[in-house]
């Protein structure tokens, strides 16, 4: 069994600043992080969920549909080891943003699954852009080129909250990079970053660089589901994933 977080401090969606925290924002009459969290409830081995974020914006909202609201209003990082501290070492931890309506219990129980099995202490899901594009056209993404073909990042991880401490610094840089592939990759080395540039870099280079500066058995999980990965950040997110919700019912 594992434990989800769900990460929903106050930011708001861009050009949208006025409807306040983006987790509340009501998509085809269900708030935002409603999707995720009826993902998560259905989804294979997992246990708890729970919230992070403002606790004023969540009690009396929420308090019947999750296990617990941990009160916390920092930096991505500080949300997460608010959450992790909450549930202690009790097995490993789905961490997914609150921010991804699209998302499946499918996809959930598939990435677990392969989680599960390549026994990392550390899966982040990517997800092919013609895979992407063949379902999710109006999504904009950001694409990195690799040997393999274009990635994009996935929302969740998948991880043993005994290793997140002891790289707090490290990966507190690497989360705020996340939407600039070049400047995360300078993160790992100058030679990398070039490397990544003109597209010489393999999947397995990836998860061997990280693990050599780290010292955490990582692995990327190559996931069929591009909904796993489908942030709504904007106004135009909002209205592209109020329609791919619409169709599907």
């Amino acid at each position: 069994m594992i434990n989800a977080i769900i990460i929903a401090g106050g930011q708001s969606i861009k050009g949208m600043e006025e409807s306040g925290n983006k987790a509340l924002y009501s998509i085809n009459g269900k708030m935002m992080i409603e999707y995720v969290i009826d993902a998560l409830r259905v989804a294979n081995d997992v246990k708890k969920v729970v919230v992070v974020g403002p606790k004023c914006s969540f009690s009396n909202i929420l308090d019947h549909k999750i296990d617990a609201i941990i009160d916390s209003n920092g930096t991505l990082m500080e949300n997460v080891m608010a959450g992790v501290k909450y549930l202690g070492n009790d097995g490993n931890v789905l961490i997914c943003t609150c921010d991804i309506p699209l998302i499946t219990t499918e996809a959930v129980n598939d990435f677990i699954t392969n989680a599960k099995l390549s026994c990392a202490d550390l899966c982040y899901p990517i997800v092919e852009k013609a895979i992407n594009d063949a379902k999710y056209p109006n999504m904009e993404r950001t694409y990195v080129k690799m040997k393999e073909g274009k990635f994009t990042g996935g929302n969740i991880f998948y991880i043993n909250p005994k290793v997140v401490q002891r790289n707090y610094a490290f990966a507190e840089r690497l989360v705020s990079y996340r939407k600039k592939p070049i400047k995360m990759a300078r993160l790992m080395s100058f030679n990398f970053m070039i490397r990544l540039i003109i597209g010489r870099i393999t999947i397995n280079m990836v998860e061997r660089k990280f693990t050599e500066i780290t010292g955490i058995n990582a692995k990327a999980i190559v996931s069929l589901y591009p909904e796993i990965g489908q942030d709504v950040d904007k106004t135009g997110d909002v209205y592209a994933a109020a329609g791919y919700l619409n169709a599907r019912g």
